[in-house]
């Protein structure tokens, strides 16, 4: 298990020190602009806590995967641009990471002035965590601050690589994540329900298995559903199954049941004759789904099940969609669980990813206590594991 217990920004003396902050500005670009600056936002806490606290900030981040090399589609320019209208200052780009132009830059920063390295996954020792590559980034700073989530889960050597030569403590945004998660799987207020969604049981095992000890409630919608439904002899037709899980899914019932913990599947689904938005579809119940077709989506009675499943919850973790949300006729039943918990009172964690997406795009955001910035950090986290980005940092 991750521990939350971790030295922050605030523990630590800035002042005329160079900081070397690791934050996720892995946005999406199109025609050289970006076009969703959500990640560049959420770091602009810490940013402004360390040039307000007058220190010589260098910020590095990854975008994409240019494969080791410079290539220059992958370039964090426009985030240098974006963040300078953002903070009100300039943020001077550097043309390297580790080379020249980057180190005479940072020997140059005065207090509270701000410059961002380029792309680091440019060298290919980033993402192998190479102990050279990392001795020689974190040479240009006397701090290491890590506030990129969505990463945590990697060890690289801009994430945890550089914790072995610096001081480490975390970035506003890293705090939220593990005060918010970890508070949420350590001492949650109850009742606590948790929905995965999602299509693959495999990629949930160990976030089911992690949770079952832990909820009151556990809710199963998407695509890994139907493999529930196989282990209980149902007849799925053409739906998603993961053959070699079906017995697994039905020891997983079989712990809930013995541990008391409340285990709901669809009772209903919204089938489709084929995988398209355009296909044929009605709604049949679970255990009736004719050859054919395929479910695509929770059905109406199955909407209302998990719904008062949620009423009067103290803490709900939501992670993966309960249908194909990119096909508007099979979007309804994650549309009703995203009302659902937001009508709830209770406190709303989403797990990242594509409930995370979902959630922005319904328009629910601001009904949610908190939205993961990591989809895989926050499963893993969910797993309890220990995420190597958070585990490098110096405790309380």
């Amino acid at each position: 298990m991750t521990s939350v217990n971790k030295k922050t920004v605030e523990d630590i003396q800035v002042s005329g020190k160079r900081v070397l902050a690791r934050c996720d500005f892995n946005v999406p670009i199109a025609d050289g602009a970006i076009s969703d600056d959500k990640r560049i936002r959420e770091s602009v806490k810490t940013i402004k806590y360390l040039m307000d606290n007058g220190a010589r900030v260098i910020l590095c981040s990854h975008m994409g995967r240019p494969k080791g090399e410079f290539n220059m589609k992958y370039s964090l320019a426009p985030v240098a641009k974006r963040l300078s209208e953002l903070l009100g200052t300039e943020v001077i780009m550097a043309a390297d990471v580790i080379g020249e132009d980057a180190k005479a830059k940072a020997a140059a920063l005065k207090d509270g002035q701000v410059m961002l390295l380029e792309n680091v996954r440019f060298h290919k020792e980033e993402e192998k965590n190479d102990p050279a590559f990392a001795k020689e980034l974190a040479s240009l700073a006397e701090i290491f601050v890590n506030d990129a989530f969505g990463t945590a889960h990697r060890a690289h050597a801009s994430t945890a690589g550089v914790a072995d030569y610096l001081p480490a403590v975390c970035g506003y945004l890293i705090q939220k994540e593990i005060s918010i998660m970890g508070g949420a799987l350590n001492d949650p207020k109850r009742p606590f329900v948790a929905i995965l969604g999602g299509a693959k049981v495999s990629d949930k095992i160990g976030v089911i298995t992690n949770l079952i000890d832990k909820v009151d409630t556990l809710i199963i919608g998407g695509g890994m559903a139907y493999t529930f439904m196989k282990s209980l002899g149902h007849n799925i037709g053409d739906s998603l199954l993961e053959a070699d899980k079906v017995e697994l899914a039905g020891s997983i019932m079989k712990k809930a049941e013995e541990k008391g913990v409340k285990f709901l599947i669809p009772q209903d689904n919204r089938i489709g004759d084929k995988y398209d938005a355009n296909c044929a579809f009605r709604t049949v119940d679970s255990d009736d789904i004719p050859e054919g077709w395929m479910g695509l989506d929770i059905g109406e009675r199955t909407e209302k099940l998990f719904a008062d499943a949620v009423k009067g919850a103290g803490t709900v973790v939501w992670n993966g969609p309960m249908g194909v949300t990119e096909f508007p006729n099979f979007e309804h039943g994650t549309i009703a669980v995203a009302q659902a918990v937001a009508d709830s009172g209770a406190i709303s964690i989403i797990g990242g990813g594509d409930s995370a997406a979902a959630v922005e795009k319904l328009g629910f955001a601001d009904k949610m206590t908190h939205i993961s910035t990591g989809g895989g950090a926050s499963l893993e986290f969910l797993e309890g594991l220990a995420l190597p980005g958070i585990e490098c940092l110096n405790d309380k």
